[in-house]
């Protein structure tokens, strides 16, 4: 069945007819009926078409007519709410099962193309679409207006994601604030932002404003040190069919350090001396890494070249350093320790100084016994000498003396002492020199005895020294045969070592001699010696035991008259003879 075509029904009447109903009746404006009929039959024909047309429109209401039609037939448009790139292009189609279609058109502000039509359906082409929009697909049906409309979402990938500069050093238990910056991307509804430490989420939020910006804020610990951190925005169109889109940021690598509030331990003597080298040390505990400490040891403004050892979180910084003599007085060691962006200091006083001598100087060093021996010792400004115990007046003056050298005085050493003080402390130096004085050759009888009593075949040693500078030689030479006999070293005594010996000392500086006896005894008129003195001891001691023995028997016996008082002169006298008495009794004798 063909579909009804109107005429333009302006064409006889001056204004459109309307309805009893006060409904304006319409016919397609761009459709005229004498472009499909001759001429000659035109005006019959609108007549009627007019008639049918009043006699339809005042029987049903318009609205009624054409809310009847769309329904029964509605007029579709696909692809519905379409999802594309943007800038991209999309294929629309408007179409209808209407027996009877007509004018089916898209209605839309953006650049559009029309690929083909049929009955029931036409095909467009938009270009360049840049942004979201709403298209309409419109037609009639048996004279009724049909519309249907979509909606166009475009969306846009990020032009960039950055991730705000972390800072070169984060301190450990501080916050740290992370911001994101996301420029472009569409539809917003469907964009977020997340903020990463490597894997890990830290936060998402959703884009906001343009550019978007999203901040977070984590503790930094130990743990994060060579962390990346990133920005990830993510454009999800799962629920369109497309899928999950990612733009990520460039990584940055946060570097944290924990650096202790105590100052170093700083290790180095209070004084040095010019010229001289001293150790530095320099040690700090608690380091987090330790490995990225830098350490700087500096004298006054002498940059030192220190050898840095690392022990878990321990830092140790040695070095030596020689004082030169433009940094005599009051000077500070500096050690500085830097981690991160924060460093720690400590300082420690040294005092520079010059400590010159003491000089020692003789006039001569070898003389001759009975010379005149000049005797100085020096030593800087500040420095307090004494020489052999003799006192200096003041502190940078010398000490002298004179010697008249004698034999005693040879290897004698003369000692100067300097002393010197610094920052409350006394340094001391002591130097010696050594006088030889030179001296003819002598012997000392103490120690070279002028008498020998030796046996013969016996082993002895002679013992002779002599002294002089230079040394003599010694030797001693007997008097008649001019033999000579070994000094200090054991030889075998024999009969012709009996005589006088010469020992004579000689060196360049003279001769001295001493006269030595040695006397050798024949060892048979020793044994008979022996035996005539054994006898005589013999014969004196039978003679004195005889004595002994005669004189204690005279002791013991013996005749005494003893007077009877009662017996006449004449009587001859009566003899009693005497007995021994023992120890207890007592005997009283009456003499007349």
């Amino acid at each position: 069945m063909q579909p009804l075509h109107f005429c333009n029904l302006n064409c006889w009447l001056p204004s459109p007819p309307l309805c009893p109903a006060g409904h304006l009746l319409k016919a397609p404006s761009s459709l005229s009926l004498a472009t499909m009929m001759p001429s000659s039959l035109l005006q019959g024909a609108c007549r009627t078409l007019f008639i049918f047309q009043l006699l339809v429109c005042c029987q049903l209401p318009l609205g009624a007519q054409s809310l009847s039609q769309s329904q029964e037939f509605p007029l579709q448009v696909e692809p519905q709410n379409p999802v594309l790139p943007a800038g991209g292009s999309l294929l629309v189609n408007c179409s209808t099962r209407c027996p009877h279609p007509e004018l089916i058109t898209l209605e839309t502000s953006l650049l559009k193309e029309a690929l083909g039509e049929d009955r029931g359906w036409a095909a467009f082409r938009l270009l360049n679409v840049t942004g979201d929009s709403r298209i309409i697909c419109s037609g009639f049906c048996n004279g009724s207006q049909m519309t249907s409309s979509s909606g166009i979402t475009v969306y846009r990938f990020p032009e960039r994601v950055e991730l705000g500069l972390l800072p070169p050093w984060q301190p450990v238990g501080e916050d740290l604030t992370l911001q994101c910056h996301v420029w472009g991307g569409a539809p917003r509804a469907q964009l977020t932002v997340a903020l990463l430490r490597g894997e890990e989420e830290l936060s998402r939020q959703p884009a906001v404003g343009e550019p978007a910006e999203v901040t977070a804020t984590v503790l930094a610990g130990r743990g994060d040190y060579g962390a990346n951190f990133t920005c990830r925005a993510e454009l999800d169109l799962q629920l369109r069919g497309l899928g999950l889109f990612q733009n990520t940021s460039a990584p940055q690598q946060l570097r944290t350090f924990a650096l202790p509030m105590v100052a170093p331990r700083l290790v180095a003597p209070l004084s040095v001396e010019v010229g001289t080298t001293l150790p530095v040390d320099c040690t700090l505990d608690g380091l987090f890494p330790a490995s990225e400490a830098q350490v700087q040891l500096a004298l006054g403004d002498q940059m030192l070249n220190p050898a840095v050892m690392i022990h878990r979180n321990t830092l140790r910084a040695t070095a030596t350093v020689t004082a030169r003599a433009d940094q005599e007085g009051d000077q500070q060691i500096v050690c500085n320790v830097t981690l991160g962006s924060e460093s720690r200091e400590a300082r420690a006083n040294l005092t520079v100084f010059t400590f010159l001598g003491p000089i020692l100087n003789l006039s001569e060093t070898n003389v001759t016994e009975g010379s005149k021996v000049n005797v100085t010792c020096t030593a800087g400004a500040r420095v307090q000498v004494m020489l052999d115990g003799h006192l200096a007046r003041a502190p940078g003056e010398p000490v002298q003396l004179q010697v008249t050298a004698t034999e005693g005085d040879d290897g004698r050493y003369f000692f100067c002492n300097a002393t010197l003080k610094v920052d409350g402390e006394v340094l001391h130096r002591n130097v010696t020199v050594q006088l030889r004085v030179l001296y003819g050759p002598k012997i000392d009888p103490a120690k070279c005895p002028q008498r020998l009593a030796w046996k013969d075949r016996t082993s002895h040693v002679l013992q002779c020294e002599a002294r002089g500078n230079p040394a003599p030689q010694l030797q001693c030479l007997h008097k008649g045969s001019g033999r000579e006999v070994p000094i200090g070293t054991p030889f075998l005594v024999k009969l012709h070592h009996n005589g006088t010996y010469h020992c004579q000392a000689v060196s360049p500086r003279g001769m001295y001699t001493l006269l030595v006896v040695m006397h050798v005894q024949d060892r048979k008129s020793h044994s008979i010696s022996i035996l005539i003195g054994v006898l005589v001891i013999l014969g004196v001691m039978t003679v004195i035991a005889s004595l002994i023995y005669i004189f204690g028997m005279q002791k013991r016996s013996g005749t005494y008259r003893v007077n009877q008082p009662s017996a006449s002169v004449n009587q001859p006298s009566a003899s009693v003879p005497l007995k021994p008495m023992q120890p207890e009794q007592t005997v009283e004798l009456e003499l007349s």
